[in-house]
């Protein structure tokens, strides 16, 4: 019996944490608004807007996504509660097995909804592009460039994201110069934009044959996915659009036909490829998403006072201006020095372990933003 006491005495603590973070989260707020949404689906005369019709179905999609986990907590909590009120009326020791393991599972959703309730800018729910360009250093930065690009990778198939690459452009002798990556999924923005900044990388090169030790840069910068739904406008007469010949992977077809996309924003000067489709016009299509992205979120800098919390400041792509180290040699350590958060086990990092940077990351900006108010 004094087990079951612990086991209740356990689960209560996690049932009063789950209610608090569900008020302060105002979870029966967002299931009403996912049932108004899905409400509207029903109404047959959305269908005469099949435009229409497609966003709010993306609309409901992405509630349903959002809200899944908090639906399973709920039902964990029910059905754990249940379980204990029986077993310990009827002693049942059997019980005990199930009920520890979802105690254990409840601790666990708990721990990754906690991070959720670090999301408070307006679109860290929204899918990201991704960019990697490599910076001072030659072939040492297009090879870390590469490095970066499979990390990110990684971390997208660990979270379950999708991931299309809009653009890539290869290295003259390894690795790759810039890659354009489109990622969708629950909350993306939110855990990429700690990413954005010049990440520096310290080794033995492997293109030294006197195997010297080097240092590498690169920039990752990260934008907001803007949906159709965005404001921004671009007429034609405010771009110029070039076709050109791909390069790198994609068989012959991609190097013998104008599939490539360049469009140059005029007043901006932003300029925006994308080869990765053999369609020159889905390469249109991907390559106007991205320009729409960078404008708004140009857009939105010029609107806000507090930029570093939007974007950060770019600075060059060298030394003294890195967010993060990846040291390799003489010692192994990674290190965020915004955060000061560091890891000893590099391999997993490169390998796309990348939560625990992203939650010290979006736990300083959640004590920045108290210490403001």
């Amino acid at each position: 019996m004094v087990d079951f006491l612990d086991l209740q005495t356990e689960f209560n603590r996690y049932k009063n944490e789950a209610e608090e973070l569900m008020e302060r989260l105002n979870i029966a707020g967002r299931k009403e608004k996912l049932i108004e949404v899905e409400q509207l689906s029903e109404d047959v005369s959305l269908w005469n807007d099949p435009d229409n019709a497609a966003k709010v179905m993306a609309e409901i999609s992405r509630r349903k996504a959002d809200f899944a986990p908090w639906r399973r907590l709920e039902g964990l909590l029910d059905d754990t509660k249940a379980l204990l009120e029986l077993a310990i009326e009827l002693d049942d020791e059997e019980s005990k097995v199930e009920i520890k393991a979802n105690v254990k599972e409840i601790d666990v959703l708990l721990s990754k909804l906690h991070t959720e309730a670090l999301f408070a800018d307006k679109y860290d729910h929204a899918n990201a592009i991704l960019e990697i360009n490599a910076g001072a250093g030659g072939t040492e930065s297009c090879d870390w460039a590469s490095m970066l690009s499979r990390m990110y990778l990684r971390w997208c198939e660990r979270m379950g994201y999708s991931v299309d690459i809009i653009d890539s452009l290869d290295g003259e002798q390894a690795g790759i110069k810039s890659m354009t990556l489109e990622i969708k999924g629950n909350n993306v923005y939110g855990y990429l934009k700690s990413e954005r900044g010049v990440h520096r990388l310290v080794r033995i090169s492997p293109f030294d044959s006197q195997n010297r030790r080097h240092t590498s840069f690169c920039s990752v910068d990260i934008i907001p996915d803007v949906d159709d739904n965005t404001d921004i406008e671009v007429r034609d007469e405010d771009i110029k659009i070039d076709t050109y010949r791909a390069s790198g992977a994609g068989g012959q077809h991609v190097n013998k036909t104008e599939s490539a996309i360049r469009i140059t924003h005029l007043a901006t000067n932003i300029v925006v490829t994308c080869q990765n489709e053999r369609s020159q016009l889905k390469n249109k299509e991907s390559a106007m998403r991205v320009l729409k992205a960078r404008l708004l979120e140009r857009e939105r800098q010029a609107k806000e006072a507090e930029l570093n919390k939007i974007r950060g400041v770019q600075s060059d792509i060298a030394w003294g201006s890195q967010i993060r180290s990846y040291v390799l040699q003489p010692y192994t350590m990674i290190k965020d020095h915004r955060t000061e958060h560091e890891t000893g086990n590099v391999s997993a990092v490169l390998d796309g372990d990348l939560d625990d940077f992203m939650v010290a990351y979006l736990q300083m900006l959640s004590k920045e933003r108290s210490e403001e108010v």
